[in-house]
């Protein structure tokens, strides 16, 4: 037995806020500082991690201190400083110190009789040699280079500018050091192509770490890293969670993504927590995006982060042609260029304009691809009885039921699903119409306009594993597709030589979202999606073509990204956001409420209202905090759950922070049925 009893700190995998503690009084061997121990709670036994030595209680004999009751040798113990980040995780996110712990372990125990053997998860590729650096791609390594230790790099280049290629070059050197690479992307559209890039240049190097993978795959991919067989890991945010040794750059590609941000449980921001991970790690961290957060560019224009730019694609390739056709004029022009040109078109369906089927089909002809955006999947939106007005709602949401394959009506929120019967079942005597569109009804109108295309559907409906997508992405660069339509999956980081034409069905649908960052979500999008058109046509040849519906066309997001001006529409937002105090100048904590019960929900939020505005007015810390609401949530009821927000407005995160703890210091006073939730640093806030 040990010798010397001693206490220690453990963050126990339990939805405990605090760190709890324990003596080592019955093992034979006293824990280390970052190891996983097996302790007694209650009556069952629980993992936790070894925070390190506690301090002897002043009044000890007023509670019974319990022993560790084993060590767990598998995990080697983790470092001081990846310590420090878990820690500061818990703390900044307000979420139970274990239960962040536990995100950093594998999913399945290590299996020691699996055969060594060649993962699918990285292909085996050709090796490929550095590619030649243009002259700003060379500066922005050299920059990068110089600077040791924690540092922000916010790389800001054109779509198409060869970030990829700097990423790739630094890593190079940080593994002729001897460290080792971490690499995040924003989910896995991003990964399939990216990982064949990374593995053709760095070959079984390479450890992947996404929610496709199986338990087992992901397992050993884990260890692959921590046992330091693998030198560079690239995976979506949660790949940030594994204790990489050594590590010397973290990359962060399309920053700006809201995907990085987690909305379940620990939500924390894969970015922010990247750059934290960095400090903790003293590593430089590179964010990449052709149209960055405004958080990172202010930070970038404050002297926080160097900033890097590349105002040119590489290889002198141009920037697609940018179009915008005005939906509101479209049927009288139409009609007017139709009589002029005597052309031979069909009647076109609603959301096609003569425009839009004229640069298809010339598409086709030429033998080059076409992608149509829309981020909308099914058939329609809702449908409605235009003799009563009755539209079908999801019976668990607040929200209508979308019309697929004109069979079945879907719940995009809680997948409920109900047969579509045409017969309206409010007045029994009209017909539900289909309203609205949707990539599903895309597809269908282009097999009937275009009947030689090859046409293939991206869409969480018709792409729902990894493999599915990467059958796709092959096919689309084998040239086997001639029309691409998406949503947003298709919209990210892919890279497709022959396509030539980029249109945005509708591009309004994200225009007027009730969320303080609709315009910026808008503007990265048009740009990013445009990014896609003619990324391998050199300077001289004819430009990929980028066309863009819209019943807006003087929206701010739109004008900017047809002139490829994010410094102007960043200029522009930030004063926006300045003036109401939003992000990136105030921050923001916002609560949820949610319940079965609406009373419940309703009561509940008053009373943290209330609470709020007492501690507001008790201490003068706190005097220049906002609190806005309560109010009812803008989607006021998923899967059967009432509700509602209350949101902080602050300067300091400090303060913020505090604030928050103070008022769900005591939730003694909820129902058991009403949930509590605090998102730090929202992003989506419907």
């Amino acid at each position: 037995m040990s010798s010397v009893s001693q206490l220690w700190k453990i963050a126990v995998d339990a939805p405990i806020k605090f760190i709890l503690t324990y003596s080592n009084k019955d093992l034979e061997q006293k824990p280390e500082m970052g190891q996983w121990v097996q302790v007694p709670l209650g009556q069952r036994k629980v993992p936790g991690l070894c925070l390190g030595p506690a301090e002897e209680s002043q009044q000890k004999e007023t509670f019974v201190v319990k022993s560790i009751h084993s060590i767990d040798s598998e995990y080697p113990p983790w470092s001081d400083q990846f310590l420090g980040w878990l820690e500061w995780l818990s703390n900044y996110y307000i979420h139970p110190p274990g239960l962040v712990a536990a995100l950093a372990l594998p999913p399945l125990r290590k299996n020691p009789k699996s055969k060594t053997r060649k993962s699918a998860v990285v292909p085996e590729l050709e090796q490929e040699n550095s590619l030649q650096l243009n002259d700003e791609q060379r500066v922005v390594v050299e920059k990068i280079s110089k600077v040791s230790g924690f540092s922000t790099h916010l790389i800001f280049g054109v779509t198409g500018s060869g970030k990829t290629e700097i990423y790739l070059q630094l890593l190079e050197k940080i593994l002729a050091e001897g460290k080792t690479g971490l690499v995040l992307v924003p989910e896995i559209a991003l990964t399939p192509q990216l990982i064949q890039r990374f593995a053709r240049r760095f070959g079984d190097q390479i450890a992947v770490l996404h929610s496709q993978l199986t338990e087992r795959e992901r397992t050993n991919q884990w260890w692959g890293i921590v046992e330091g067989r693998k030198k560079i890991l690239i995976g979506a945010r949660s790949a940030l969670f594994c204790p990489i040794p050594n590590l010397g750059l973290i990359v962060v590609d399309e920053e700006h993504e809201p995907s990085y941000k987690q909305d379940e449980k620990l939500k924390y921001h894969g970015r922010d927590a990247a750059i934290m991970l960095g400090k903790f790690m003293d590593c430089p961290v590179l964010l990449g995006s052709a149209t960055p957060s405004l958080e990172s560019w202010k930070n970038a224009l404050e002297g926080k982060y160097h900033l890097h730019q590349l105002k040119n694609r590489v290889a002198d390739r141009s920037l697609p042609q940018f179009t915008v056709i005005d939906f509101k004029q479209k049927n009288s022009s139409q009609n007017d260029s139709q009589a002029t040109k005597k052309t031979t078109a069909p009647t076109l369906p609603f959301w096609m304009s003569l425009e839009l089927y004229e640069a298809l089909g010339q598409q086709l002809e030429k033998g080059d691809q076409s992608a149509l955006f829309l981020n909308r999947r099914g058939l329609a939106q809702m449908v409605v009885c235009p003799a009563c007005g009755h539209t079908r709602e999801c019976p668990n949401c607040d929200i209508s039921l979308t019309l697929h394959a004109n069979t079945h009506l879907i719940c995009h929120y809680c997948d409920y699903h109900e047969n579509f019967k045409t017969l309206c079942p409010d007045c029994k005597e009209g017909e539900l119409k289909p309203l609205g569109i949707g990539t599903e009804l895309v597809e269908s109108d282009l097999q009937k306009l275009f009947p030689s295309a090859r046409i293939a559907r991206a869409d969480r409906d018709e792409i729902q594993n990894r493999q599915e997508l990467e059958a796709l992405i092959s096919q689309m660069e084998k040239g086997e597709i001639d029309f691409l339509i998406g949503t947003q999956m298709i919209a990210k980081g892919l890279d497709f030589p022959k396509l030539k034409l980029v249109a945005f069905v509708l591009a309004d649908v994200g225009f007027n979202f009730p969320d303080f960052r609709a315009t910026e979500r808008s503007f990265q999008l048009l740009t990013q999606m445009s990014g896609r058109s003619g990324r391998h046509i050199l300077a001289g040849e004819t430009p990929g073509q980028v066309l863009v519906q819209t019943y807006n066309r003087e929206h701010e997001s739109l004008v900017r990204a047809q002139k490829t001006d994010y410094v102007g529409f960043a200029e522009q937002e930030l004063l926006h956001r300045k003036a109401l105090n939003y992000p990136p100048y105030g921050r923001l904590i916002c609560f949820r409420v949610q319940s079965a019960k609406l009373g419940e929900a309703q009561e509940s939020i008053k009373q943290l209202a209330q609470r709020a505005q007492a501690l507001k007015a008790k201490y003068s810390a706190y005097e220049n905090l906002e609190i806005l609401g309560p109010a009812e949530a803008p989607l006021s009821r998923i899967r059967g759950q009432f509700r509602f927000h209350l949101l902080l407005k602050g300067a300091q995160a400090r303060i913020l922070n505090q604030f928050s703890r103070q008022v769900l210091s005591d939730e003694k006073w909820f129902s058991s049925s009403v949930k509590v939730l605090v998102d730090i640093d929202p992003i989506h806030l419907l």
